[in-house]
């Protein structure tokens, strides 16, 4: 073989073993990859079904149903709802009418079971993309109450 056979043999498998590994890279990081949906965009359809994504807003007064570990709760962006169902122990700051954002999938009954809730965790803050949720909510509602 000639040494210019050779180095095209070389240079072709070290791109090759450089795609595969593009390949897995991206892969892994679409499988971890979790995006973030409102009560308003999930009850439009826009939330995947079967895949795991956040819904995030208020927990809805009067929504927690406790049965021991199993909690079911309303998060609200005030415009639309979405039901959530956790199995587990709750943030200490879970609360009725603070913010929260659950992570899990939605069923097909539009029940969303979550693995994970987290909940704000001082007076201030809030996750960008629930705050962004409830800002766009509440602008959409003034607009719908300023229509005559």
């Amino acid at each position: 073989m000639k040494p210019r056979h050779r180095r095209f043999l070389l240079i072709a498998a070290g791109v090759a073993v450089l795609a595969v590994t593009t390949a897995f890279v991206l892969n892994a990081f679409q499988s971890n990859l979790v995006f973030f949906f409102s009560p308003t965009q999930i009850a439009q359809g826009e939330a995947p079904k079967g895949r795991v994504f956040r819904v995030g807003g208020m927990v809805k007064e009067g929504s927690v149903k406790r049965d021991q570990v199993l909690v079911e709760f309303v998060v609200t962006d005030t415009i639309h709802e979405t039901p959530v169902r956790y199995s587990g122990l709750l943030p200490d700051l879970f609360k009725e009418g603070k913010g929260v954002v659950a992570q899990g999938t939605l069923d097909e009954q539009g029940l969303f079971v979550a693995s994970e809730v987290l909940a704000k965790h001082d007076e201030n803050y809030m996750p960008p993309e629930a705050q962004h949720a409830l800002d766009k909510a509440a602008a959409a509602k003034a607009a719908q109450t300023v229509k005559p």
